[in-house]
């Protein structure tokens, strides 16, 4: 038999409203009450009815996370992080992936599960901001990522540029001059593959290094296969930089299984940054110099924001909210000590 408030009530001597407000971590209960309430909790083993409770706000209980790729380690960090920020706040959290197509991304953002969740935090690739106009569906919408949209939803990224730029600035203090980019994408500017390959150009200008396009590789996914197809195409056309900087760490993973390949030696021949500070990067034989988002922060911005939507509380959505990172050195530009 499921273990009620009124057994709860009956066991600490109390009222049902007074065992709700302990449960719902009311401030104005005495500690003494509080402690005799829990003791009573704790011995009959109540659990809260969450399903229940959610229902009488009018909610589900649930939020979505909607991201490209599941699959992608940084996408299921962060996923990860996002189902701690929503537990904190009794939130289930339910996990959808869109593979980056604008199609499934506008699906998403229109509602088609509007009637099961509360919010729907979103990390799109190839939405765009028209896609959000006159959205119809008014469960709170939250966005991730470097696009830029002006639309009424709070947006949290971290700065993309400046990330690039320490890490460029990183590898120009090791005494490297011929940085390559792997990375670079044809499609939006506004993308985080454009707005890091600025970075890499601002920083290279800053320092008076050249910048030629020939050290700059485009990519076709983001994926290990395709660092290790960019790192051969640029070997194979005669061009040998002394560092790389990545686009994300799986395309510097790739890079590296190509280079040690070659023979040639990571950091002593060819230093290696990349992005996202994923746990593959700590493990490998030589572990990947890069930068690191805060993932938790994110989550966490992204979940307050949602419940801050839900509680009607401040002004309408809109915010540009902007997360740290930190350049995390390893042995990719240092070598082992």
């Amino acid at each position: 038999m499921r273990v009620s408030l009124k057994d709860v009530a009956e066991r600490a001597g109390v009222s049902i409203k007074t065992v709700s407000n302990v449960v719902n971590n009311y401030p104005h209960v005495t500690p003494g009450m509080r402690a005799r309430v829990q003791a009573a909790i704790d011995e009959l083993g109540y659990r809260p009815n969450l399903t229940a409770r959610h229902l009488r706000k009018g909610r589900t209980g649930i939020i979505a996370l909607a991201v490209p790729e599941l699959g992608n380690p940084y996408f299921a960090e962060l996923a990860s992080a996002v189902i701690d920020a929503a537990a904190e706040h009794e939130f289930t959290v339910l996990l959808d992936h869109t593979r980056g197509r604008r199609e499934q991304e506008v699906l998403v953002s229109q509602g088609f599960r509007a009637r099961v969740i509360d919010g729907l935090i979103l990390s799109p690739l190839e939405l765009e901001a028209a896609d959000l106009q006159g959205r119809s569906d008014d469960v709170p919408l939250v966005l991730l990522g470097e696009r830029e949209y002006e639309a009424p939803h709070d947006h949290i990224a971290i700065d993309n540029v400046a990330a690039a730029r320490a890490a460029v600035r990183h590898l120009l203090g090791r005494g490297r001059t011929r940085i390559a980019y792997l990375g670079a994408r044809t499609d939006a500017a506004n993308q985080p593959a454009h707005l890091r390959l600025v970075g890499w150009r601002a920083e290279l200008a800053a320092a008076g290094v050249p910048a030629p396009d020939d050290l700059v590789v485009p990519v076709g996914g983001w994926d290990r296969d395709d660092g290790a197809r960019a790192m051969a195409q640029l070997l194979d056309s005669g061009v040998r930089p002394d560092a790389v900087f990545a686009l994300n760490d799986l395309i510097a993973i790739g890079a590296m299984r190509v280079l040690h390949e070659r023979g040639l030696r990571v950091p002593w021949d060819v230093a290696v940054v990349g992005f996202d500070d994923i746990a593959e990067g700590r493990f490998g034989a030589v572990t990947l110099t890069t930068i690191s988002p805060d993932k938790q922060a994110i989550a966490r911005m992204a979940v307050a924001s949602l419940l801050r939507s839900l509680s009607g509380r401040g002004e309408p959505g809109g915010r540009e909210l902007t997360a740290e990172f930190v350049l995390v050195e390893r042995e990719s530009t240092l070598g082992r000590r």
